[in-house]
């Protein structure tokens, strides 16, 4: 019989959860379930049986759109700004795939109303806006809310570097 030899490094590495970690996963875990029981009780109580397979279908559309479309878009911005040839912060990529995924699901909120107002609605009231202006207007404001984000952070953090350098002397 062999005996593996753990060393410092091995048993550093392995992640040890606190009691607090413990007790406070364990209340998330009875609180999530208690959440998932009372959507259960609410959708049996006020949506009719007959519409479960429309809410199926629901479900699983947002399953798929998440898997085929925000993630690899998310993976992909993450990619290309690690890819830029200097080496970005990781504040900054968390931010600027923040900003994709705030954008990516409005935009699969408004995409809907822009095609049902090509197809043209029958009642011109219930579909009243440029939606498709006001969607680039929305990914403007999402770039220059994200740029000023990023800028605060690198400034503090250059700010923090200069005076952790003046500190030392």
């Amino acid at each position: 019989m062999t005996t593996v030899k753990t060393t410092r490094t091995d048993r550093a590495a392995a992640p040890i959860a606190g009691r607090g970690v413990r007790v406070t996963r364990g209340v998330l875990i009875v609180v999530g379930i208690a959440l998932i029981g009372l959507g259960g009780y609410v959708l049996t109580e006020t949506v009719s049986p007959t519409r479960y397979s429309g809410l199926l279908v629901w479900l699983i559309g947002s399953v798929i759109v998440h898997d085929a479309i925000i993630a690899p878009v998310v993976v992909a911005v993450g990619l290309a700004v690690r890819r830029t040839g200097r080496r970005v912060p990781a504040a900054v990529i968390a931010l600027v795939q923040s900003a994709v995924v705030v954008g990516v699901v409005l935009s699969m909120i408004v995409v809907p109303e822009i095609v049902a107002k090509a197809k043209g609605p029958k009642n011109d009231t219930v579909l009243p806006f440029d939606y498709a202006s006001r969607l680039g207007a929305m990914w403007v404001v999402i770039a220059v809310v994200t740029a000023l984000a990023v800028a605060i952070y690198l400034v503090r953090t250059r700010r923090q570097k200069v005076r952790e350098s003046t500190d030392q002397v």
